[in-house]
């Protein structure tokens, strides 16, 4: 028995790639509880990309798959699925899920596949094996299926025909645009049985089992999620899709630059371009302490937040823009730039916090791609991973920025403060060149490493910004006030600096 479905099953059961809100376990065939939340998956409210029915597994309270399973008799197997193709005929309009038989402990479980429909709103009768059918619509709220009603349901009239980009046909491409061999490595990557088998089958059945491919057999056609993923060069269908890594050595302002585009399938450049920045700038430090055998590590930026960064990008941009995803490094920071912004149900406050929740997603088939490879969890969470990361390396708080017209989204990284001070060592702009020179000389040994390194950068921060505050230093280097009104102090006796005019309105000078 040959497994139709295009990702990992014990991954499905375990809710390890798919939320529970995309997993709906019954212990036995219940026609009417499992076509409306058939529906409801179709109606894909929240655009997180349909979902699974899985008839003869029981769940606990808690939603987590009971093993063994209960299972379905294996001479009930062929009438429940003539039973389903009759009742599926009841949606309005029509629609029919994917259906896997699959077995699991020796028990027999029957596996729907709903991805959200191309033609919603669907509405179901509440009972389809009742005589007068009541039509009703139904979504998923959460881990339930519900009714939708007043404002949902005038919602969900609305998004007649709205279906997301990445899930529409590509008219202008055809079948053989699809690569077999990318839609088979992409099966082995993420675990699914459906690989075995793929070799065997023609880009067109199996496009239409991973759900890359729909439309009449006379005229079938590849979404454009297919060409995004499997289509060796998918900028012909969509210009720009790259993503450009900029190293700009002397800062964002300075004359030099390296620059390295990454082009191809959505997974393979988000990953070429992770493992290229992983190991071209990315430094960890390690400090030691006299008497003290643990050593100081840090990074000058944490991969776990460069990652969520740039997968976020791939996730959320929108591939109708010829803009590309813009990836700026210098030794002080990291940026992402992708387009558009986030959806403007999320409030900015609320996603510097970690908390911003779409109400619905831009690329839903896009995400769920990623998140079958393991390179996104999706549902929010990677603004507050990034948080986190950020925090555990002891680097300063990124920055999230976008305009009223969410035309734009930002993510900036902070160097971590000790290895940005490094960085600007290094810079060769005129006046740092002399800071470098001059004051490594002079004060150097007298200063220690550490200190000397903290008031460069006080310096190239002052530099950049004659007029910076003393809290505004200590929110860029993550000193206290007073740590940071101690290197000035020090620092003015020494000769190196000078405050001109007033304490409020004045402006600082780095002494050659």
């Amino acid at each position: 028995m040959t497994s139709k479905l295009p990702l990992n099953l014990n991954d499905l059961l375990h809710q390890r790639k798919v939320e529970g809100e995309r997993i709906e376990f019954k212990s036995g065939w219940n026609p009417d509880a499992i076509l409306r939340t058939l529906c409801a998956f179709a109606n894909d409210f929240e655009n997180l990309g349909g979902g699974y029915v899985v008839i003869g597994q029981d769940c606990d309270e808690a939603g987590v798959a009971v093993f063994p399973p209960v299972g379905i008799a294996e001479n009930q197997l062929d009438a429940i699925q003539q039973e389903l193709l009759g009742f599926c005929n009841l949606i309005q309009p029509p629609f029919f899920p994917m259906l896997s038989i699959e077995e699991v402990e020796g028990r027999h479980l029957i596996i729907l596949w709903a991805p959200g429909g191309q033609n919603r709103p669907y509405k179901v009768p509440k009972s389809v094996t009742a005589k007068k059918k009541e039509y009703s619509y139904y979504i998923r709220r959460y881990v339930s299926t519900i009714e939708a009603k007043g404002e949902d349901e005038r919602e969900l009239i609305s998004l007649t025909a709205k279906v997301p980009f990445d899930d529409r046909f590509n008219q202008a491409a055809r079948i053989d645009d699809l690569s077999q061999r990318l839609m088979v490595e992409f099966l082995r990557d993420v675990g699914s049985e459906l690989s075995d088998e793929a070799v065997n089958l023609s880009v067109e059945n199996l496009g239409r089992q991973m759900n890359v491919v729909g439309g009449p057999v006379e005229a079938a056609l590849p979404k454009n999620v297919g060409l995004l993923f499997f289509n060796n060069r998918p900028r012909q269908f969509f210009p720009v899709t790259q993503i450009d890594v900029v190293w700009f050595p002397e800062g964002a302002g300075g004359d030099r630059f390296d620059e390295k585009i990454f082009e191809g399938p959505l997974d393979h450049i988000a990953k070429d371009a992770l493992h290229y920045i992983q190991s071209a700038y990315l430094k960890q430090t390690v400090i030691k302490h006299d008497g003290r055998a643990e050593a100081d590590r840090f990074w000058n930026f944490p991969y776990a937040a460069i990652e969520e960064a740039v997968i976020n990008a791939v996730y959320h941009r929108s591939y109708e823009i010829r803009e590309p995803i813009e990836v700026r490094i210098t030794p002080r920071d990291f940026v992402v730039l992708s387009f558009p912004g986030p959806d403007r149900s999320i409030k900015m406050e609320a996603l510097r916090q970690g908390k911003g929740v779409s109400r619905r997603y831009r690329n839903r088939r896009i995400g769920e791609f990623l998140k079958e490879l393991d390179l996104t969890e999706g549902r929010s969470t990677g603004i507050s991973k990034i948080l986190k990361a950020m925090k555990a390396n002891g680097s300063p708080l990124p920055e999230f920025e976008t305009d009223e017209d969410r035309s734009y989204f930002l993510i900036r990284l902070p160097a971590h403060p000790e290895t940005a001070l490094e960085g600007i060592i290094q810079e060769t702009s005129e006046k740092s060149e002399m800071v470098r020179e001059k004051w490594g000389k002079k004060w150097g040994k007298k200063w220690g490493k550490k200190i000397m390194a903290r008031r460069l950068s006080i310096a190239q921060l002052m530099i950049d910004n004659s007029r910076i505050s003393t809290k505004e230093l200590a929110d860029a280097l993550k000193l206290s006030t007073s740590g940071v009104e101690n290197h000035l102090k020090a620092m003015r006796a020494a000769g190196c600096i000078r405050h001109v005019g007033p304490a409020k309105g004045g402006h600082w000078e780095v002494i050659e």
